[in-house]
């Protein structure tokens, strides 16, 4: 470990899992075709999505949305952690840290926005549905977006802000793969009992109010659904939505244990399991839950397959 007591540190170490360094090559491989997938899943989702003039809707709208969200939120963290992999000294410097955790929690936050307009557009469709398509329109879901976008970017101001403000004069090392809030508080060579309040505070309103709308429109929308009549019609209702339960679940679950705890840590390990859960395989698990769960979809999917075959022949 490191000390600089005597000036401000200029570099982060980015320690990672160092137990595990000597299957770097694999695990760099192996991340590398992570990041490609969650990159090409993705690009594809939107490709199908704008070829497609039945999938021309508010729902898919905002599922492209999601997908250019998660393409720029794994661009963050990933291919720095694919360098670091390949980098002995896995160094980064104390703004491009701030930057990088900046990002994360913006683009997450705006994440957390844009799940919830998903499941306000479900609860209109299928709860208010003679109202939908008044309320619904191509002009609100833009902006509906934009706001989710500017609010994400917004969130986290207050928390870089006083981050920049603390003095880092050792030690350096993050035990972690990427720079995020916490860990770069606990750097800090001053008391920092505020500061996780306020990072505790800024995050328990973001998660704790996005899901508490998402459950909401989703105790509406299983009350609905339960009293459909029809079998079929249940199945049919509830497919719409079920792919959008799933990224939820997901999302929220693995932020809510990163964050919402008034203590720093649990453990070094418990932090990076954690932190790779929400940075790298909810990304990964979204474009196969979209591609596989929603009928339309993949449907979608086949019929291009299909044509590029043809085409190529």
């Amino acid at each position: 470990m490191t000390y600089m007591n005597t000036s401000r540190i200029q570099e982060i170490i980015l320690a990672g899992f160092p137990s595990l360094q000597r299957f770097h090559i694999v695990l760099f491989v192996t991340l590398l075709h992570i990041y490609l997938f969650i990159i090409s899943g993705n690009a594809l989702i939107i490709l199908v999505v704008k070829r497609e003039f039945c999938l021309h809707s508010p729902m898919y709208f905002f599922i492209c949305s999601l997908s250019f969200m998660e393409i720029f939120y794994t661009s963050v963290t990933i291919p720095k952690m694919l360098i670091n992999l390949l980098d002995e000294d896995k160094k980064i410097s104390i703004v491009g840290c701030l930057l990088q955790a900046y990002f994360l929690h913006s683009l997450g936050a705006s994440e957390c926005y844009l799940l919830s307009t998903m499941a306000y557009d479900r609860y209109l469709a299928i709860c208010k549905p003679l109202w939908y398509s008044t309320i619904m329109t191509n002009r609100l879901c833009v902006k509906l977006v934009v706001g989710c976008l500017v609010s994400g970017l917004l969130s986290p101001v207050i928390e870089v802000v006083l981050i920049s403000l603390l003095p880092f004069c050792g030690p350096n090392i993050i035990e972690n793969l990427f720079c995020d809030f916490p860990p770069l508080i606990a750097l800090a060579c001053t008391d920092t009992k505020l500061y996780i309040l306020v990072e505790f505070v800024v995050s328990s309103i973001i998660i704790l109010l996005s899901s508490t709308f998402v459950l909401f429109s989703y105790s509406r929308i299983i009350y609905v659904i339960l009293n459909i009549q029809s079998k079929a019609g249940r199945q049919k209702t509830f497919s719409t939505c079920g792919a959008h339960l799933i990224v939820v679940i997901l999302f929220f679950g693995s932020i809510a244990f990163m964050y919402i705890r008034v203590t720093k840590s649990y453990s070094v390990n418990y932090d990076r399991i954690v932190g790779l859960t929400y940075a790298v395989f909810t990304p990964l698990a979204n474009p196969v839950i979209y591609s596989f769960r929603n009928q339309e979809i993949k449907k979608s999917i086949h019929k291009l397959i299909q044509f590029k075959f043809y085409v190529d022949k």
